[in-house]
């Protein structure tokens, strides 16, 4: 497995459960996230949002790729996602699957090579794979003099 550039984000507090999310290294303009009531206001997207925002994002530009790839001139695609909370054995919340719908402009016969491209695209879509395969996340958590409280060790200054 070859890898690719670190992708990074740094997040703020901003409110209660409102956040700023920086895009590290981006001229894009900080984004606001926020929980719903009753815990945060709703000014922003909450964190569930943007993960099935993120899957229906990813499908849709890889269907759009892989349209032009084989010189189709797709009209605009539209995309819906479907996701029902549930919670685990544990009693907390959890998406156990999420319904994406795409949507073309146009009819399925005005695309050369449609067969192929429905068997392929989302092989190339790098969230929705992501998010199927099982994202390993390492969580390290750090107080105010830099000691890791919890996670890697390995991770604290001067190790």
């Amino acid at each position: 497995m070859s890898l690719g550039e670190p992708i990074r984000l740094t997040l703020e507090q901003d409110g209660d459960y409102a956040f700023r999310i920086r895009f590290d290294e981006t001229a894009l303009e900080p984004l606001l996230t926020d929980e719903a009531a009753p815990l945060g206001q709703g000014q922003g997207p909450n964190p569930s949002r943007l993960l099935l925002a993120a899957v229906a994002n990813c499908l849709s530009a890889s269907l759009l790729f892989a349209l032009r790839k084989y010189h189709n001139t797709p009209g605009r695609l539209r995309a819906e996602v479907v996701a029902t909370p549930m919670r685990n054995a544990e009693g907390r919340w959890r998406i156990p699957q999420a319904a994406v719908e795409l949507q073309l402009a146009e009819g399925g016969e005005a695309h050369q090579h449609l067969d192929r491209i429905l068997e392929q695209f989302e092989q190339f879509c790098v969230v929705t794979q992501s998010v199927r395969d099982g994202i390993d996340v390492a969580v390290t958590v750090k107080d105010a003099h830099g000691r890791v409280l919890w996670g890697d060790k390995s991770f604290e200054a001067g190790a």
